[in-house]
Parts: structure tokens; sequence; C-alpha cells
């Protein structure tokens, strides 16, 4: 079941099957793409995406899955990757709180989201080697990119979930919190996002998402800089930051 409230500008998308650590099926799926889809349509300023119960996502839902005559390619690439990529084109900040288990499917939701802040004892990892599977959903990408070849072929292989301290230790997310204290703590900063400069937090992810994929060097990458502040310079936020500042007042931003 996939749940979806609106409030003060901040949407608020919850996997809320905790019966079964929050696992995916494939109505489940579609739901949440669906969800994606009305938060965008919102006069949204931020997104949280989060799970109830003790886990965040145990990845996809295969309780009533035939090994036999299962297509997980067609399962992946028509289903997951569009899903993910929606995440990740989402137009506003997007935020996720994961506590428990991130895996799979699960652990893509945290690659496509911009801001991840785990749990400390989430548990991390690819425990497909118990399978006969591997690890999938952007899961390859993350841990080669941050962990290096070869940690991520020593999680591969052995199946050893790392803690959410360990995580954001080699550089997966952006920090751990004690599990009691992460919801809230994810909600105050989302709301501080929200009620930030949005139109500005936009260009910034549209230029690291391109610094990630298409490799930008330094001065491709400060020529897309130059070219959104010239475009942010001709903003009604643009201008209320600069007369705050000149007043010594808290600006008031619109997006």
């Amino acid at each position: 079941m996939i749940s979806l409230e609106i409030y003060d500008g901040v949407v608020e998308i919850v996997l809320d099957a905790p019966h079964k650590l929050n696992a995916l099926d494939d109505r489940a799926l579609a739901d949440l793409s669906a969800a994606f889809d009305d938060a965008a349509k919102g006069s949204v300023r931020a997104l949280l995406l989060r799970g109830e119960g003790r886990a965040f996502c145990a990845g996809r839902d295969i309780s009533g899955v035939d090994a036999r005559d299962d297509d997980a390619g067609g399962y992946l690439d028509g289903r997951v990757r569009p899903l993910l990529q929606k995440i990740a084109a989402f137009p506003a900040p997007t935020f996720a709180a994961a506590q428990g288990a991130c895996l799979g499917v699960g652990l893509g939701l945290l690659v496509a989201t911009d801001v991840v802040y785990v749990a400390d004892t989430a548990k991390i990892g690819s425990p497909f080697a118990n399978l006969g599977a591997t690890l999938d959903s952007g899961g390859h990408w993350l841990f080669t990119e941050r962990l290096g070849a070869h940690r991520t072929l020593d999680l591969v292989y052995t199946a050893e979930l790392m803690s959410g301290t360990e995580a954001v230790a080699g550089g997966l997310f952006s920090r751990s919190v004690p599990a009691g204290e992460l919801l809230e703590f994810t909600r105050r900063r989302v709301h501080a996002v929200a009620d930030g400069a949005t139109a500005a937090f936009r260009e910034s992810k549209k230029l690291v998402s391109a610094i990630r994929d298409q490799r930008l060097g330094l001065w491709e990458a400060l020529a897309q800089e130059n070219a959104a502040q010239g475009a942010l310079s001709r903003t009604a936020d643009y201008a209320e930051g600069f007369a705050a500042f000149q007043q010594k007042r808290k600006p008031t931003f619109t997006g």
C-alpha cells in the first residue's frame, strides 16, 4: 500500500506495508509511480519518501514469483527503471528517511533520491548471493562510485550488510541518525528546505545530475553554473534574497 499526503508545500509518500517490510509487488510499484505523478501535479516545494514499520523497503516482493518463468530483466527494465528515473527527475528537492532493510529495489529508491538520511541501524547491501541473483536497481553504480570496485565485489560476493553508520562513513548517503530520531529529524530538514529558495535548488539538482551523468569537467560545469545563475538573477526569489540580506531580515521565497 502506498499513501500520499501534502501539507505546507511538502508531500510525504509512504510505503505502508510493514507486515512484509514494505517489499514492492507489481501493484505497489504502479501505485508508487502514480503517487509521484500526483505529487508532481501539486504545489510541492519538497518531497519526503519513507517506509512504515521496522524497514524502509526490503526490495521486490518475490513471495509469489515462480523463478522458472520470471522475466527479471523485463521487470527491471519495464517497471523499476522508469520509476527510478521518475523519482530522480522529480521537479523539487527529494528526501528519504530509511530505516531497517534498504535492499534491492528499496536501495534503488534511495539511489534515485536527492538526499538520504538513514537510521544508524539500517541494513544496506547485496543479499542476492543467497538467491543466485545479483545486485540491481542501480546498486552496482552506487557502490562502485562511492566504495570502489574491491569493496563492491566484497559486498556482492559475501552478501554482507552494512549498517547505516557504515554506509554513511563510506559516502553512500548523507548522514546517519539514531533510529528513534530519524523521522522527526528528516521532517525538520524537509520543511526547512521547502521554505527555502527551491528555484535555486532545482538548478543545483540539474547541475549535480549533469556533472554525475555527463562527467562534466570543471569548465563545462562552471559554464552551466553561470547560465543557471543568470536565469535565477531574473527571478523574484533572487530579488527577495538580496533585499532580505541588505535589510537584515529573513527572506520569504516563493519558488
